[in-house]
């Protein structure tokens, strides 16, 4: 029977012992052909880390024909479990069906440094399609045995090495695999195909989990149950700076049933239900002290500021006085960005069993050898002893790369020596989780007397530098960050801030994107024709025409009452231009995104379907950083703890959302997870000021700011 879920691999059932070595890696596993794979350095120097030469298997061709993919990578709707297959089953010539994803487990799995950076294709794609080549270049030797025919006179197709001059001598992968154990290095020598032998890559798929999806069967942290499991609810205190001065748990201890546990900073009370579990952590009575603070999501800016580094050289050009003093006009303006919550709908979940010196983990996380790494810190164990199973991850964003729900289930199973369930709350994740950082950007910039851009002097404070680097031709700029990525040091930020999702281009992107379309309007110049003549990148400039042709762009000078909007970007290696029409209802501010064209150079698209499927997800969430989403809060307390206040996109927001893939399929494929969010932000609020002529420089782009404006003019 076909097996469309690694979760469903006849193999993975019993493989539960954490530690496994590659030769009992292949023991296990029985006959067939095992490709191993030195990762080539690009790929190291991507993930920092070698892998472990122990074991680094990539592919098992099985006696029966079927074909398992090991890949760190997991699958969190972004759709490396249907692309990194369609890969693997190209380079084999094997029906995409018969392929198998094992996906993020560390006994199974080559190490990974995680999911995330849109670097899945990018990074782990090559070194998988040259194991696939070996592994078709192995069966052809093999078969060349079996049929005694030269090499270069055999030829594959699905699954089936035949002679060229006569298709009835042919021998099939699985009777070449049976009775066979062989494992190989790829030699690297082995030539992948080109584009014009492409039968499955660059082809629209379906998303190979979408079925189960959407019938419920497919598996997250949350529907693992286990014999004797507690679900566990944690006390947590009612700020980030808040210290516990005492706490009561009589009335918990007198429930049936409900285990308590005191350690340290770590106060749980767990339960085989999870509302008596919760019953139990509304029993409990607890004081805090916590400080007075005049931090919120107002003054954090004027904070920040005061708190920031000195900054650091990203790139620079030319002689930024030189090009101020010849700028015919000069534009400066400060863009500010508050904090923004993953919100994903599986919130952060675990579930942990600790037996004596081993652990098995199922969590939903983005990083699974790191979450192998952190349980044997916590629990006390050696890491080879862990053993990570990682089922399906419900959104992750980069919110769930912290493992914090997974250190907290171990401990707790340690210390209750049962497997144990903990699942976040939603008023929980938004406590807990990781913030996009506030940030903000300062810009001065000038254009000559011919609409050219000669003068960018560019600052970012805690957004980090991604995105911050501009694409366009500007003979003097310099571009300075102040703090690198999304951190900062103690007393920066109120809370944890992480990755958000093309993490610092969407504050950056804005910025730059914003402040373009200001220098446009100042030449006199429509915001297309503007970029044009400021961009000399071929690529970028074709990009540009082709989203143009597809919006059916109508040139005018903004604010031209259209209420369209431009904006460009680059991220993951993947250039990105975003149009939009929107309608601004000027007596109550509120903006209705009408229609958005999307439009990406990515080089190869492994499965166009999918890619498009990332962009409209990437425009849909971007609706919300660009018009509601913001994080309410005083000093370490955060305010939003559900979606009656922190507003994320609804359908009936959604726009008409049109998606432009140029055709690149000769250039190497590059992230497509992310790009089409960074443009959001900035092309509505383009889009905002051709409508209205109102000008929006803080994100969120509310009614309430949008009313304001409109009452000064």
């Amino acid at each position: 029977m076909k097996k469309d879920n690694f979760l469903d691999l006849d193999f993975t059932d019993h493989l539960t012992g954490p530690g496994i070595k590659r030769r009992d890696f292949l023991k296990t596993l029985g006959g067939g052909i095992f490709i191993l794979m030195t990762i080539a350095e690009d790929t190291l120097l991507a993930q920092r880390r070698p892998l472990p030469t122990d074991f680094n298997a990539f592919l098992r061709i099985g006696e029966d024909g079927r074909v398992a993919c090991f890949t760190g990578k997991i699958e969190m709707g972004q759709g490396v479990i249907t692309s990194l297959a369609q890969m693997l089953a190209d380079e084999l010539d094997v029906a995409l069906e018969s392929v198998d994803m094992v996906m993020g487990d560390t006994d199974l799995c080559p190490w990974d440094m995680g999911t995330f950076g849109s670097m899945s294709t990018r990074f782990f794609g090559p070194p998988l399609r040259a194991a696939g080549a070996e592994g078709r270049q192995v069966l052809l030797e093999l078969a060349a045995e079996r049929l005694n025919l030269p090499v270069d006179r055999l030829a594959t197709e699905n699954g089936v090495v035949y002679s060229m001059a006569d298709r009835e001598k042919k021998v099939t992968y699985a009777q070449l695999t049976k009775g066979k154990k062989i494992a190989r290095h790829a030699s690297g020598e082995v030539p992948i195909k080109k584009p014009e032998q492409f039968k499955i890559m660059n082809r629209p798929v379906l998303h190979r989990d979408a079925r189960e999806k959407v019938t419920g069967r497919a598996k997250y942290a949350g529907d693992i149950q286990l014999p004797g499991m507690l679900y566990a609810r944690i006390l947590r205190p009612p700020s980030h700076d808040s210290k516990r001065i005492s706490v009561d748990l009589s009335e918990a201890k007198k429930m049936e049933g409900v285990q308590v546990v005191e350690d340290g900073d770590l106060v749980a009370v767990l339960h085989r239900y999870p509302d008596m579990a919760e019953k139990a952590l509304n029993s409990i009575k607890a004081e805090y002290d916590t400080p007075e603070s005049e931090l919120n999501e107002k003054t954090i800016f004027d904070h920040l500021l005061k708190v920031a580094p000195e900054g650091e050289v990203v790139d620079e050009k030319g002689d930024l006085n030189k090009g101020r003093k010849e700028a015919a006009t000069i534009i400066e303006n400060t863009y500010l960005d508050g904090y923004k919550a993953h919100a994903p709908i599986e919130p952060h979940t675990a579930v942990v069993h600790v037996e004596g010196n081993k652990a098995t983990v199922w969590p939903s996380s983005q990083t699974p050898f790191g979450a192998k790494d952190e349980v044997a810190e916590v629990v006390g164990i050696p890491a080879e002893n862990v053993h990570v199973i990682s089922p399906f991850v419900g959104g992750g964003f980069g919110g769930k790369s912290r493992n914090l729900q997974v250190s907290e289930a171990a401990r707790l199973s340690k210390l209750t020596g049962k497997p144990v369930q903990v699942a976040w709350t939603r008023a929980e994740e938004f406590f807990y989780d990781s913030f996009r950082p506030a940030a903000i950007v300062k810009i001065k910039s000038g254009i000559d007397g011919n609409g050219g851009m000669n003068y960018w002097d560019y600052h970012v404070y805690f957004a980090g530098e991604r995105g911050s680097q501009h694409f366009y031709s500007i003979p003097n700029s310099s571009t300075i960050a102040h703090s690198s990525g999304w951190g900062g040091g103690p007393g920066t930020h109120p809370f944890a801030t992480g990755a958000w999702r093309a993490p610092g281009n969407n504050t950056n992107t804005f910025a730059r994107e914003s402040q373009i379309d200001i220098m446009a309007a100042a030449a006199g110049m429509d915001p297309v024709e503007f970029r044009l003549k400021n961009l000399t990148d071929e690529k970028f400039r074709n990009l540009l025409k082709a989203a143009s042709e597809k919006f059916n762009w109508k040139p005018a000078k903004a604010p031209s009452g259209h209420g369209y909007g431009v904006a460009c970007g680059i991220d993951a290696g993947t250039s990105v231009v975003t149009m939009a029409e929107v309608a601004v209802d000027k007596k109550t501010g509120k903006v209705t995104v009408k229609r958005v064209v999307s439009a990406q150079d990515m080089g190869l698209s492994i499965n166009p379907q999918g890619a498009a499927i990332q962009m409209e997800g990437c425009t849909t969430m971007g609706l919300g950083y660009a018009l509601a989403e913001d994080i309410h809060f005083k000093g370490g307390q955060v305010l939003d703890l559900n979606f009656d206040t922190y507003e994320i996109p609804r359908f009936s927001w959604l726009p008409e959302i049109e998606t432009v893939i140029i055709d690149a399929k000769n250039e190497k494929p590059q992230g497509g997870g992310e790009p089409a969010i960074i443009t959001m932000g900035a092309v509505i609020a383009n889009a905002i000021y051709d409508a209205v002529g109102v000008r929006l420089l803080q994100m969120p782009l509310t009614a309430d700011s949008i009313l304001e404006e409109l009452r000064k003019m």
